[in-house]
């Protein structure tokens, strides 16, 4: 039930397994939005291809929609014929960087996000070491950022999916890449830091958890950084506080707050065909998917007052989806995830993040809104923009999608070994203005003679923009 954040390849895997044409490198579409997986094309037959080259000598639509398309001057035109003809080979890149993809369409918050929804989290204390020490080797200054205006591909954004493919970028074809954050940090949403304090390694925006069962995705990581294997198990307190039960809901969970004696999978399965609501009608909200899966008892002790916390609305008005994400097992596992490969990287995620960002050929600046620079940057092939869409889109004056955030409550135990049993444990109930606890001490078995911990308000103000580029 807990709102985890984590970092799986399984949304996007299918895509990863889709061989592409190969094409020669093309020449600079302004930039490139983001793209569905129904928009990737597949190989083209003889007639696809004529008709393809047709449709290329038409003009271009000029309307505003168009996000992607080739407008070369006159002059840059002149520009190319002068310069030597490049020879890079080329997988479709949503394809080529279907890893980094696959990292980053899930490390957003599980279990009841609703897909129209992002989770902004707005830290209230923060605590920790400067950061751009650590990314000195790379990160651009003002003077050699005017100096060299052109590249081969540019991408807005460093978080999972914007390092990925500026890695890919620059190691598998030479190509110069600048990656422009506006934040004052890389590595997105999984950003950490040493908390100074304590000397434990945190989160800024909240715990990440990787996990895959793709070998692809596994063995590419391993190139960046040592990974320490790290299997997340969250509980929850309920019945105020008398009962810390794993979570998702298992044998072990139903036996402690029913007084039941479950021993395995049939006893389990039979238990909850007794519990589950039967609907005559297609299911049409939460609630009723939450009561089809484990019944009324389980919807109304966790379930519904941990998603009216979340959400800050009942779970009649939230799309089924959101309850049908929610695990529940029928067996002991206590395992929030059951990948193959679950691990921590053992320096954390940003020195991950750094690790890729480090080839010579990228260049980083951070700080830095390309809304503001792009008419001073000069991007040769190809733009990525990773941030929001509804950002991308608010020139053609689209309404802002709805959001809900996060505060994140910073509190520093002196002399105190641990707070909590588990890393995260949540907790549902209605007196209780928090949704959860993350004690980041449990990650990678840290040593302090202190703790922190960190509460996380629901609220539904959104996020501000302009830390999301």
């Amino acid at each position: 039930m807990t709102k985890q954040s984590t970092c799986n390849a399984d949304s996007s895997v299918a895509a990863a397994d889709v061989e592409s044409q190969q094409h020669t490198l093309p020449r600079r579409p302004s930039i490139q939005a983001p793209i569905s997986s129904e928009q990737q094309q597949s190989p083209q037959s003889p007639s696809q291809r004529k008709t393809t080259q047709h449709a290329k000598n038409k003009p271009k639509d000029d309307s505003p929609t168009n996000t992607s398309r080739n407008i070369i001057s006159p002059r840059k035109q002149q520009r190319q014929k002068s310069k030597r003809k490049r020879s890079w080979r080329w997988t479709d890149p949503f394809t080529l960087v279907t890893v980094g993809l696959s990292i980053y369409v899930s490390c957003s918050m599980l279990s009841i996000h609703h897909q129209h929804y992002h989770s902004h989290h707005h830290y209230i204390h923060h605590h920790h070491h400067g950061i751009n020490n650590f990314y000195h080797p790379y990160l651009m200054s003002q003077e050699s950022f005017r100096n060299r205006k052109r590249y081969d591909i540019c991408i807005v954004g460093a978080g999972l999916s914007g390092s990925v493919l500026a890695e890919r970028y620059a190691s598998q074809y030479n190509a110069s890449v600048l990656v422009m954050e506006q934040r004052d940090h890389i590595g997105g949403n999984c950003y950490d830091y040493i908390d100074d304090e304590t000397d434990i390694r945190v989160s800024k925006y909240g715990a990440h958890i990787f996990h895959t069962s793709y070998e692809r995705v596994w063995d590419y990581l391993q190139q960046f950084s040592n990974w320490t294997t790290y299997e997340h198990e969250v509980v929850g307190s309920v019945l105020n506080g008398t009962a810390i039960v794993p979570i998702p809901v298992n044998i072990e969970t139903v036996n402690t707050l029913f007084g039941l004696d479950i021993q395995n999978t049939q006893e389990m399965d039979e238990w909850l065909a007794k519990e589950q609501v039967k609907f005559d009608n297609p299911i049409a909200n939460s609630e009723e998917m939450a009561l089809s899966r484990v019944g009324p008892r389980l919807y109304d002790l966790i379930f519904k007052p941990y998603t009216e916390k979340q959400w800050g609305t009942s779970p009649r008005e939230l799309g089924p989806e959101v309850t049908a994400r929610i695990p529940v097992r029928n067996n002991h596992d206590k395992r929030y995830f059951t990948d193959p490969h679950q691990a921590l990287p053992t320096d954390g995620y940003t020195a991950m993040f750094h690790n890729m960002l480090s080839h010579p050929k990228i260049d980083v600046k951070v700080n830095t809104n390309y809304f503001d620079i792009k008419d001073d940057i000069d991007c040769e092939h190809r733009t990525y923009y990773t941030g929001p869409i509804d950002v991308y889109f608010s020139d053609l004056g689209w309404d802002k999608l709805e959001y809900r955030s996060l505060d994140f409550e910073r509190r520093v135990l002196k002399n105190v070994p641990a707070f909590q049993s588990k890393s995260v444990v949540n907790h549902p109930s209605l007196d209780e203005n928090f949704t959860r606890i993350v004690e980041y001490k449990h990650f990678l078995q840290q040593s302090s003679p202190h703790t922190v911990i960190f509460y996380e308000h629901s609220k539904a103000l959104g996020y501000p923009s302009e830390t999301y580029l």
